[in-house]
């Protein structure tokens, strides 16, 4: 089976975090680099795990896959990509140019926004000519919110320097930007141009992945890119009519799909069924979109044993409940339920008499669906990237220009239209949101671990730029920034939200190694929609259960302080009746 016959020379895949952007996407580059055609693979995840997925480690640069003639891959690392920024900006300096200065210029570069314009300006070379001698770019795409925000930035940065003839000042030396106007113009001409560009919703037959699916449908219209198709992953179907797991779940995509979102109906769509195997390897990638080969691949169906050892999440909150108060964060790759047992806490929380706040960094929240009503002590917020720009605009017009004179304004308020404004003002919300736990429980669903990590680093900057301040002043000794709160495990806990698969769970050992590294030392780690845990006698099922029970061994072995397991439940645990089942399951 084939996605489609005739694909554009840029595709993009993206859609909810865990609905298989990165399997479908390299499966079908695979596809293409087999017909004799040049693809360039190209992750734009700070998360990524197409290493191990094919076996090659991922670069900043076209790298070939040994196993698959014809395909290179690249990472765009948004850490790397600034790196290589700031060495490029200090390399144009004169030569009478003070260490003093340089020193003061690289700090100036540390930001989330610095990382941001690298990572964007790499992208953007690739649309606008920087890939020739490829035949076929294929983008597997961070999760949805994150995405879109990348998507749009060609319009907005175009828009920006277009009618600013000083260069983007807010952004220091970043004002060469105005020569690079002619790359953003051609970035964008591609991606909206529907011969070139055309964008794969990936999706799976969940009501929560067609909604965002459909949202991000409209979204991407109204950014010009409109040639899209729909590829529903993992379709499930039944082989035993008395088995109420494999009957549930079936019926649950059955129903996911007849109330599919209006702006999906009318797209081209193709379906890849639930395969028995992890798409993990250059064999299991190419058998995704192949039967035959998908059947060679069929594990050996091995006895279902129910012994985890894991502790039920009920048994979490009581855990976290002893502190009376503090931030619980809830971290994770996209797609494996961060925001449902982030409210399933919270529940339980209010449940033992405490007050809670529930918020959430991710662009693509769902909160308000998965509650889905309200409960008495229980403070649901949203950091809502526009609202925040708004707002921080309107805080550094009302401070910093207040004595300004009107024409004065006028030049700060266009520089605050720059697109890195939002990037600064999402970092403040943040910080507020954690100070707030200082005398209450913060429950906070984070976006997933790629944008995550870029508001961690935002976090760290903004730490080495308060305490550089403050050295050597008496102010120093009560100085407290939001990343020592993060480090202090008194006042914050770390929750890791993994599946009992093999990528999930290596997303989330490189997630707690990147927090260590910062000095945040998780605090327990959930196994979420475990089949292991709800039990089945269905042939594929069963099948898949000889990999979670190795996920579930590697894990307990060393990886993890404490583990809590989350069955898998016939009935989506959305509202808060749902969410107090998953608490006692």
């Amino acid at each position: 089976m084939t996605l489609f016959d005739q694909p554009t020379r840029f595709v993009f895949f993206t859609g909810k975090g865990g609905v298989g952007k990165t399997s479908l996407s390299t499966a079908t580059a695979i596809q293409l680099a087999d017909r004799g055609l040049r693809v360039l693979l190209v992750s734009t995840d700070a998360a990524s795990n197409l290493d191990e997925m094919l076996g090659v480690p991922l670069r900043n640069t076209p790298t070939p896959v040994p196993a698959v003639p014809g395909l290179s891959v690249l990472n765009i690392d948004p850490d790397e990509a600034a790196e290589a920024y700031r060495r490029r900006v200090i390399a144009q300096m004169g030569d009478d140019t003070t260490d003093e200065a340089r020193t003061t210029v690289r700090e100036q570069l540390s930001g989330a926004c610095t990382t941001e314009i690298a990572a964007f300006d790499e992208f953007s070379s690739l649309l606008a000519g920087d890939a020739a001698h490829f035949d076929h770019v294929v983008f597997d795409t961070a999760p949805t919110g994150h995405t879109l925000r990348l998507l749009s930035l060609p319009k907005a940065w175009s828009g920006f320097l277009k009618d600013n003839d000083r260069g983007a000042s807010c952004l220091g030396p970043h004002s060469g930007l105005k020569m690079q106007e002619a790359r953003f113009n051609a970035a964008l001409a591609a991606l909206t141009d529907p011969a070139q560009t055309m964008v794969v919703l990936v999706t799976r037959p969940e009501k929560g992945a067609l909604q965002e699916a459909g949202r991000t449908s409209v979204e991407l219209n109204a950014l010009g890119l409109q040639r899209q198709m729909l590829a529903i992953n993992g379709v499930f179907r039944a082989s035993i009519a008395d088995d109420p797991i494999a009957q549930a779940m079936e019926a649950w995509g059955h129903a996911a799909l007849a109330d599919m979102p209006a702006a999906l109906q009318a797209l081209p769509r193709a379906s890849v069924p639930l395969r028995a195997f992890d798409t993990v390897g250059v064999p299991a990638l190419r058998a995704l979109l192949d039967d035959a080969a998908a059947q060679a691949l069929q594990p050996t169906a091995v006895p279902a044993d129910t012994s985890l050892p894991a502790a039920p999440l009920q048994r979490l909150v009581d855990d976290l409940a002893t502190a009376g108060k503090g931030l619980i964060m809830v971290m994770g790759k996209g797609g494996v339920g961060k925001t449902t047992l982030a409210a399933a806490l919270a529940v339980g929380l209010v449940q033992r008499g405490h007050a809670v706040h529930l918020s959430t960094t991710d662009p693509a929240a769902h909160l308000a669906s998965t509650l889905d009503g309200q409960l008495p002590g229980l403070d649901v917020s949203r950091i809502d990237p526009k609202a925040e720009t708004q707002r921080y605009i309107d805080k550094i017009m009302a401070s910093r220009g207040a004595g300004l004179s009107d024409d004065e304004r006028a030049l700060m308020l266009e520089d605050l239209k720059s697109p890195c404004t939002e990037e600064v003002a999402v970092f403040h919300a943040f910080s507020r949101t954690v100070a707030s736990a200082r005398s209450a429980f913060v429950v906070l669903d984070t976006a997933p671990t790629g944008h995550s990590l870029l508001l961690m680093d935002a976090t760290g900057a903004y730490h080495r730029q308060m305490t550089r301040e403050f050295e050597g002043s008496g102010g120093a000794a009560h100085l407290i920034t939001p990343l020592m709160r993060l480090q202090d495990p008194q006042y914050t806990h770390i929750v890791l939200v993994t599946l009992p698969e093999t990528t999930p769970v290596s997303q989330a050992a490189a997630l707690q190694a990147d927090l260590r590294r910062a000095k945040i030392e998780p605090y327990a780690w959930v196994v979420n929609r475990s089949i292991l845990a709800a039990g089945t006698r269905d042939p594929l099922l069963t099948a898949r259960l000889a990999g979670e029970r190795k996920q579930m061994a590697r894990i307990a072995d060393g990886l993890a302080r404490e583990v809590f397991v989350v069955p898998w439940t016939a009935k989506p645990p959305v509202g808060v009746e749902g969410l107090q089942q998953l608490l006692r399951a």
